[in-house]
């Protein structure tokens, strides 16, 4: 098997070549300057890549990428990044994107082992405890696979909305705006989950009101919402 890897810096070549044959100064400018409006934070499958995506050039996007969309108040490499993306860039939106058919959000709700990553994805495997309510009743398994991907979503909205960093944000009135997404594999397309939070005095009412949107898997119909596993 050859270990080359010249196809991909031939690759490289032609991608840059047709980018200033189509935009002459594009990477002239792009070295001057980052001045992104948004931040994403995303999981690190290859499938999902943050600016193709949203049709956004290098620059207009500021990435954060780990297995299965987790933010944690103990990790500073996550915690960092947003910190450089909010005090420096001056990024007014970031988009938590969770995506369908998360490997990483599979494991968890089978309980299945798949190494080292057990110890980050227990992180989901609480929270598919803690409302298992809303998921275990649900008729197949990819419906709660999908509900899981899409709460694991919303409380990586709540964790980034909560982090110091963000907290110091609003107190001296930048303006920032949480979303939380899930990509679709099967379509390219991202559904927009509606847990947008932008002042720190609605971070639980929107927390709570998005998840309470669950269980929502029943022949296309919502279902009243089970009493609070939290």
């Amino acid at each position: 098997m050859s270990t080359s890897l010249e196809h991909l810096l031939a690759n490289n070549r032609a991608w840059a070549a047709r980018v200033e044959q189509e935009r002459p100064g594009f990477f002239t400018g792009l070295m001057a300057q980052q001045k992104p409006r948004y931040m994403w934070i995303g999981c690190a499958d290859s499938r999902v890549p943050a600016n193709e995506i949203t049709g956004l050039d290098p620059g207009e996007v500021f990435v954060h990428r780990n297995v299965a969309n987790v933010v944690v108040h103990s990790d500073l490499n996550a915690l960092s990044t947003i910190q450089f993306a909010v005090d420096h860039l001056r990024v007014e939106h970031i988009m938590v994107t969770g995506h369908y058919g998360c490997a990483g959000v599979r494991a968890a709700l089978l309980g299945q082992r798949v190494g080292l990553a057990d110890n980050w994805l227990a992180h989901i495997a609480d929270l598919r405890l803690r409302h298992r309510k809303r998921i275990d009743h649900l008729p197949t398994e990819q419906d709660r696979h999908d509900t899981l991907c899409e709460i694991n979503v919303i409380e990586q909205v709540g964790n980034v909305a909560l982090s110091t960093v963000v907290q110091d944000a609003w107190a001296r009135g930048q303006q920032l705006t949480i979303h939380g997404w899930c990509y679709g594999l099967k379509d390219g397309l991202v559904n927009d989950l509606k847990v947008s939070i932008s002042h720190p005095d609605t971070v639980l009412d929107i927390f709570r009101a998005a998840i309470k949107r669950y269980p929502r898997h029943d022949g296309g119909q919502p279902l009243q919402p089970e009493e609070d596993d939290e």
